[in-house]
């Protein structure tokens, strides 16, 4: 593997488009390749008046992300109060409005189906915080969400290196989403009967987990564990200069942050419908792969 066969690189430059058509289409089908859209003149800019937001003093050390809640404009996860609670906020919410509008320019497919979910703002080091294996996004994975099942939409990033200093973000990304669960699903164990609905009433899923939700999160954490495995894998570095945006399908690819601070980053969910070929998304591979379909 090499960066070549991981990477989609696009010369945009703009938040606001237009996007031309070839880049467009290349967007579609990277992403849904399981390829990361590299944005390397995409930048995003922090007003004068939030410069000195991008500090790790933001962040209340209770959480590793500072979040924003698109649906009640709740900001999480800060130590800031007052103005510059405000300001940070008013930040994030730029970046999630001008994370939107591009991609629904990019994606005209999936324009009138992407739901935003959460911003984040992430102003520590990625190895400042000590963590177990579980939670050390350091070590490949794929993203599941343990409170929220999502039935098999997919969930889909993007992300922007606004580090101050101009440090370089590093990732690696590792072998096809494929090979990666034909390995892995035979470790796996089902749900204990009962604890999709437990959960559920006990409100620490938000709605009942699916077949598809409980594999996700398996394998999420059988790769996290494996030691072999992370030294072994097949993967790829990359170095993500300030200034640079991405986007890939955290569900579908394999991926570790393992250097750098302070990067926003905004979600999406996008139902299968939507996909110019679903039976690339997660779902699609743990069904041929078991015989079953796992919702």
């Amino acid at each position: 593997m090499n960066a070549s066969d991981v990477v989609e690189t696009l010369t945009i430059a703009h938040w606001d488009g237009p996007v031309p058509a070839e880049s467009q289409r290349r967007a579609e089908v990277g992403l849904e390749a399981g390829r990361v859209l590299l944005f390397p003149a995409l930048a995003f800019h922090p007003a004068p008046d939030e410069h000195a937001l991008l500090s790790p003093d933001a962040l209340d050390n209770t959480r590793k992300n500072i979040s924003l809640d698109p649906s009640t404009g709740r900001l999480g996860g800060t130590a800031l109060s007052g103005a510059e609670r405000d300001r940070l906020a008013a930040m994030m919410s730029r970046f999630a409005a001008a994370a939107t509008g591009f991609l629904r320019a990019l994606l005209p497919g999936y324009a009138r189906h992407l739901e935003p979910a959460r911003t984040s703002f992430r102003p520590t080091g990625i190895d400042d915080r000590p963590t177990s294996p579980r939670h050390d996004d350091r070590r490949l994975h794929v993203d599941a969400f343990p409170t929220r099942p999502l039935h098999g939409q997919r969930i889909l990033r993007l992300f922007s290196n606004i580090a101050p200093d101009g440090a370089a973000r590093h990732w690696r990304v590792g072998e096809p989403f494929a090979d990666f669960a034909g390995a892995f699903i035979p470790r796996l164990r089902p749900a204990l009967p009962g604890s999709a609905p437990l959960l559920a009433a006990l409100g620490l899923t938000k709605g009942r987990r699916s077949a598809y939700d409980e594999v996700m999160l398996q394998l999420h954490d059988a790769a996290k564990r494996d030691e072999n495995y992370q030294r072994r894998a097949p993967q790829v570095a990359l170095e993500l200069p300030a200034g640079t945006s991405w986007l890939v399908f955290t569900d579908l690819v394999l991926h570790a942050a393992v250097r750098g601070h302070t990067a926003l980053e905004q979600t999406f969910h996008l139902p299968l419908a939507a996909m110019a070929e679903p039976e690339r998304a997660p779902l699609r591979v743990l069904e041929r792969l078991s015989g079953r379909a796992p919702v």
